[in-house]
């Protein structure tokens, strides 16, 4: 039997279980089709490798292996099961992490075994590089997001430091290369130099960029797997680190282009900073008075209306509401009212996290809109119920040239013919900015928890 052949037919057989995968994730509807059929492509690329492997492995090696494997499925598996939707960003982060640093410590193995092979050894130099920086810069990112590391840190001159560390970084390796040195030493200075900057290069950015921040950083994870791939000769390693670092690019510049910043603004500007120069210096003035309502009279307006439109954010994950906020939504059709969900691109603390939540409680696809979509219909929309959202419909972005947002794509809320704000309080969002919704003539809010609110309102309804 031809133990080469049947290995390069299983990869090509997971290589196009990724493609296809990937392409499934495309949409809502096929997503979790896709990510199965990937995770099979990648179970049967691990099966194949250790039953076709090509050497002689010690038996408790495979004990190891199998142990690895058996502990990281289980662990892995329980974590994605218990843990919470407003935890979703956080764990990708840590699990993006994860890719990072096995990338890292790829290298730093196989390092003594390449000395003198100067394209192996560049290879594995910036699968550590790249692999340690995504490493710490994802604990860092998940630190952010799970309030441990709320407040940005910067040093004076921060960006020229972090660009000084960068560079002797890279100056660093290619001394390596060139010298043809196998010092352990060195490897070891360049992964602790590695560590560091990853924690430099995150540390100072605000919390409003990390839903940027983890797709750039998953996009290097991407890239340090396709060079452990190119390093073997393994072709699904390299396909997989490729597709994952392709994609990961793609969506950071797709969350770029939704807040209308260039990367590097995002990386270098200090957006999400609540000390920000840009806020201080800020001299645009709200007119207007906040007026509040009752969930009587907003369950009398919506059952009234001939449209409504939901407005989900972060904080509807962090009530947990989106079954209720189905519920109601069902309940108003019931009564002959058209419901949509306005989705805008960066609301919640990682792409695409309201379609995940929403997609939980089997809402309809067809009535997930997007902002380009949905932004001409607010007009003849009667009623708009912003659930938790705050800076992705500020007006502020297209009002106040001085704010902070300004120029960023919103979700144009204020030209419907009534808006209702859900909130806790009047808390500001991640930009740290007061939002000029809130004081229009036509908006009205509803303070208190999404849940218990939107329990509430359909309870007041059905009575109707």
């Amino acid at each position: 039997m031809d133990y080469s052949f049947s290995l390069e037919l299983i990869y090509l057989v997971a290589s196009v279980t990724y493609i296809l995968g990937l392409k499934m994730l495309g949409h809502p509807e096929t997503a979790r089709k896709g990510n199965l059929i990937a995770a099979g492509g990648m179970t049967l690329a691990i099966l194949g490798t250790l039953i076709f492997y090509k050497g002689a492995v010690p038996t408790f090696v495979y004990l190891l292996i199998g142990l690895a494997i058996l502990l990281g499925t289980v662990s892995g598996w329980i974590i994605a099961r218990k843990v919470k939707m407003t935890k979703m960003p956080e764990l990708v982060s840590l699990f993006n992490g994860m890719g990072g640093a096995s990338a890292a410590l790829i290298g730093l193995i196989e390092f003594a075994h390449y000395t003198g092979h100067r394209l192996s050894i560049l290879t594995i130099l910036g699968g550590i590089i790249i692999g340690s920086v995504s490493f710490s810069g994802s604990m860092i990112a998940w630190g952010k997001l799970n309030g441990t590391l709320a407040k940005p840190l910067r040093l004076p001159k921060y960006n020229l430091i972090n660009n000084l560390v960068i560079l002797g970084i890279f100056a660093f390796a290619a001394y390596m290369v060139w010298s043809g040195t196998d010092s352990q030493l060195f490897l070891y200075l360049l992964f602790f130099a590695a560590l560091t900057y990853g924690v430099i290069f995150v540390l100072p950015i605000g919390g409003a960029d990390m839903p940027v921040v983890i797709s750039l950083l998953n996009s290097f994870t991407g890239l340090a797997a396709a060079l452990s791939g190119f390093l073997y000769g393994n072709m699904v390693l390299l396909t997989g680190g490729i597709l994952v670092g392709s994609a990961g690019t793609i969506l950071t510049f797709a969350m770029c282009k939704a807040m209308n910043r260039s990367l590097v603004n995002v990386l270098f500007g200090g957006f999400g900073d609540k000390s920000s120069e840009s806020l201080e210096g800020s001299s645009h003035t709200i007119d207007g008075e906040i007026k509040n309502t009752t969930v009587s009279d907003v369950a009398i307006l919506m059952n009234y209306s001939n449209r409504v439109i939901f407005v989900p954010g972060y904080g509807l994950a962090v009530a947990q509401a989106q079954h209720a906020i189905h519920e109601l939504e069902e309940l108003l059709e019931s009564k002959g009212v058209e419901v949509k969900y306005a989705i805008h691109p960066v609301a919640g603390r990682m792409p695409g996290h309201m379609n995940v939540l929403l997609a939980e409680t089997n809402v309809d696809y067809g009535k997930l809109a997007e902002m380009e979509d949905v932004n001409p219909e607010f007009q003849n929309t009667d009623v708009v119920f912003v659930v938790g959202a705050n800076d992705v419909v500020n007006p502020a972005a297209h009002n106040d040239p001085s704010s902070p947002i300004y120029g960023m794509p919103i979700l144009e809320v204020e030209h419907a013919k009534k808006v209702i704000v859900n909130k806790r309080s009047m808390k500001p969002g991640y930009a740290g900015i007061e939002n000029e919704l809130f004081y229009n003539p036509k908006t009205s809010m509803l303070f208190g928890d999404a849940k218990k609110v939107i329990q509430e309102l359909i309870s007041e309804i059905k009575s109707m």
